[in-house]
């Protein structure tokens, strides 16, 4: 019974420095969707990314998946993050982007892995729910 009770705490204090790690370098989670907004001159970028943690949306982000393992790259990947259908891992960053012969510093959603199915209520902020 101890011995049992040993493993537990083990694989729960395992569990909460995975998790303290992934806070520690910055790692969030992140539900990115199209805003549904549109416009005439660019930079308008038409996605918007919830904090699952903090509940506090994002927008405007651009969305950066060459960091993604290739299993995480399905074919419809883009489908899925358009309709907020994944939580994804990252981080947001201001990165600089080039519209017109003009650099603008724009936040930018960059995807490090894919950790779920997005819950309903995550999705409320999209436009295509």
């Amino acid at each position: 019974m101890a011995q049992s009770a040993t493993r537990i705490l083990v694989l729960v204090a395992g569990i909460c420095m995975a998790a303290t790690e992934a806070q520690a370098d910055g790692q969030g989670s992140y539900v990115p969707c199209d805003n549904g907004l549109r416009c005439v001159m660019a930079p308008c970028p038409s996605t918007s990314a919830l904090d699952v943690t903090t509940g506090k949306v994002v927008k405007g982000v651009w969305l950066d998946i060459d960091g993604l393992p290739q299993q995480d790259k399905a074919l419809d990947l883009p489908d899925k993050l358009y309709a907020g259908k994944l939580v994804v891992a990252g981080t947001i960053e201001n990165r600089p982007h080039s519209f017109n012969g003009k650099q603008y510093s724009l936040p930018t959603l960059v995807a490090t892995g894919i950790e779920r199915t997005a819950k309903d209520s995550e999705r409320k902020h999209c436009s295509s729910r």
